[in-house]
């Protein structure tokens, strides 16, 4: 059975609402206890895209709040607590206890407590005399926020930027990397598995692959082990491969324009934990929500626009038969629209009608939902001449490069400041060899335009070192990246791991390719030299190429440090539908960014190297 990481956080949440009890085959408990919910923001996040308001009163909770809020006392009820494990929160609870707002306490931490936070608990408890309110502790590794079935994110922010900062020591890039490792372990922990871990050699990624190893494997060595696919049942069961990228492995994924539906929802209308809000057809506001109850964009997230319009224009077609069918069975008006009022006719007729009502009802609503987005998308689209930035950017990558005249009309014609500044970042990568000339032009045409060059000097610099590396022999190539650390700070190595995929020969991205060929398992150059870690083998056997590795694997984890996007997610998951047989690919990043937001990280660490003109960094995005 395919992994749903949706599935498996969203058991594990109902089972900590029913105080960490079984929970019958109906996904209720057996016992209906009424209970408060307090959550801290961060475990907010990680409930909104699984949990709704009427789940909850499903599970018995009749109150929630958020834990920095102030709380009345509410006498005779336990409260379920589901926050992360960190200082101000122990104090919290310390404190609700000592002043006896609930009956009991049951403590559910995000991730894992550690032991000094752990012993603050015991001893604030025992001195307020309040340590018998607390029933149960429970370390449930959930943190992460699960958006689809196959889709995940940490929620870390602002990884690139502190992973490439010139100025990051070594003890801030050891912290971060451990944040990474223990979000994914939750990942893991919750679909019980262990997999062997695929990376490229050096920067985060082989940093994350050879911590989550260790991790595993003393994890392993417990008593209290999460993974239930141990002893005989691992012969039968196929482990997964987890594949960790880093970002500066395909930078331009991160910073191109796409003109399918879902990237383009995301990266122009700003979705966030399933949620997005437009301009209403009467003025105010809309909010919507998309995800996987919205048949729509489960269908149609991957088709490019102008495809998703005819979609919605069949939609509504079928929907107006099927309301004419109604009311012509029941003696009413065709074409008018079916509100129930006009029904006469036989009573089997009748009853057809009444009950096909609630799903007609449903499908209008669905329909108007994504009319609306789409209206809104496609005023966008003339606005800033979006397709024409997709179909020129994927030139580009394509042919790896541009004629100079199209390239500077781009950047002096429609579009936003962000828009022209992604384009010309584009141009840098796309760009086999860099004119100094044109390059120079460019910039000219951005700074006339008031946008602040510091992100394109940035990607500029990276690429000129990446093209000698890429000429460069593997026996002087560890000089040059010596030298580049030197003169950048430590973390430039990280962008070797993902020279050769800089520029993507073919439209399928460069990490489609490279998961495509890991799932395989068979030999191929491209991924030869990826390290091995397999927590379950001798530690001897880890960090080289095994034999024991037997492709293809049929389930696999994409993880991607830095920042990820729908535009990768999307591409994976056309992957695995097109394979034969069917696989599962389950995507994560470290946070989920539109364009504009991965940009704004590069033109913050331009800055950071003081680089680029001084226009403010803001003036960027408008």
């Amino acid at each position: 059975m395919a992994l749903n990481l949706r599935q498996k956080q969203t058991e594990c949440i109902i089972r900590m609402l029913n105080l960490n009890q079984p929970v019958n085959p109906t996904g209720t408990a057996n016992e209906e206890v009424y209970k408060i919910l307090i959550y801290d923001k961060f475990c907010q996040n990680i409930l909104s895209p699984l949990i709704h308001v009427k789940d909850l009163r499903k599970h018995g909770v009749t109150l929630y709040f958020l834990i920095d809020k102030d709380r009345k006392p509410v006498n005779d009820v336990p409260a379920v607590y589901f926050v992360q494990p960190i200082q101000s929160n122990i104090q919290r609870i310390v404190a609700d206890a000592s002043r006896s707002l609930y009956d009991s306490f049951y403590l559910n931490f995000s991730s894992s407590v550690p032991r000094p936070l752990l012993e603050d608990l015991a001893s604030g408890t025992l001195n307020s005399d309040s340590i018998h309110r607390i029933s149960k502790v429970h370390d449930q590794y959930l943190e992460f926020v699960t958006l689809e079935d196959n889709l995940f994110s940490l929620s870390q922010k602002s990884t690139y930027l502190q992973l490439n900062d010139p100025s990051a020591g070594d003890k801030e890039i050891e912290d971060i990397i451990a944040m990474v490792v223990s979000g994914l372990f939750c990942v893991l922990a919750t679909l019980a598995v262990v997999p062997i871990i695929r990376c490229p050699g050096g920067g985060p990624a082989e940093m994350v692959a050879s911590a989550l190893d260790q991790k595993l494997r003393d994890h392993l060595l417990s008593k209290n082990n999460l993974f239930s696919e141990g002893g005989s049942f691992a012969s039968s069961f196929q482990r997964p491969i987890l594949c960790i990228f880093d970002r500066n492995f395909e930078l331009s994924a991160a910073i191109q324009h796409d003109f399918r539906y879902r990237p383009l929802v995301h990266d122009i209308l700003g979705l966030k934990l399933n949620r997005l809000s437009v301009p209403g057809e009467k003025g105010g506001m809309k909010s919507y929500e998309l995800d996987s109850s919205d048949p729509f964009w489960t269908a149609n997230g991957s088709l490019e626009f102008p495809e998703v319009a005819v979609e919605i224009e069949n939609q509504l077609n079928t929907y107006k038969k099927d309301v004419d069918e109604v009311n012509r069975r029941t003696g009413g008006n065709a074409g008018a629209e079916f509100d129930g009022t006009d029904l006469i006719g036989n009573t089997k007729h009748l009853m057809n009608a009444v009950n096909s009502l609630p799903e007609l009802t449903e499908r209008k609503q669905v329909i108007d939902k994504h009319t609306n987005i789409a209206t809104v998308l496609l005023g966008q689209i003339k606005e800033r001449s979006l397709d024409a930035y997709v179909k020129k950017e994927n030139d580009m990558m394509d042919r790896g490069g541009i004629d100079r005249n199209e390239l500077l009309a781009v950047l002096k014609g429609k579009g936003s400041k962000m828009d022209k500044l992604r384009f010309a970042i584009t141009y840098i990568i796309s760009s086999e060899t860099i004119n100094p000339a044109e390059a120079e032009a460019v910039e000219a045409a951005l700074i006339e335009s008031e946008i602040d060059t510091s992100a394109f000097q940035y990607v500029k610099k990276i690429k000129s070192l990446n093209v000698s590396l890429t000429s460069a022999n593997s026996a002087s190539r560890n000089n040059i990246v010596d030298w580049a650390e030197k003169l950048y700070g430590q973390s430039i190595s990280a962008v070797t791991a993902g020279v050769k995929n800089l520029l993507s020969s073919d439209r399928q991205l460069a990490l489609t390719r490279t998961v495509e060929a890991l799932m395989e398992g068979k030999p191929n150059p491209e991924i030869d030299s990826y390290l091995v870690f397999d927590p379950r083998a001798p530690k001897s056997s880890s960090g080289s190429s095994s034999s024991h590795l037997k492709g293809p694997f049929k389930e696999a984890v994409v993880f991607m440090i830095g920042g990820g996007n729908y535009v990768e997610y999307g591409s994976l998951q056309d992957l695995a539908k097109h394979q034969q047989p069917v696989k599962n690919v389950i995507y994560g990043t470290t946070e989920i960014l539109t364009g504009m937001e991965f940009v704004e990280q590069l033109s913050q660490l331009g800055h950071k190297m003081g680089l680029g003109n001084p226009v403010a960094i803001s003036s960027a995005t408008h």
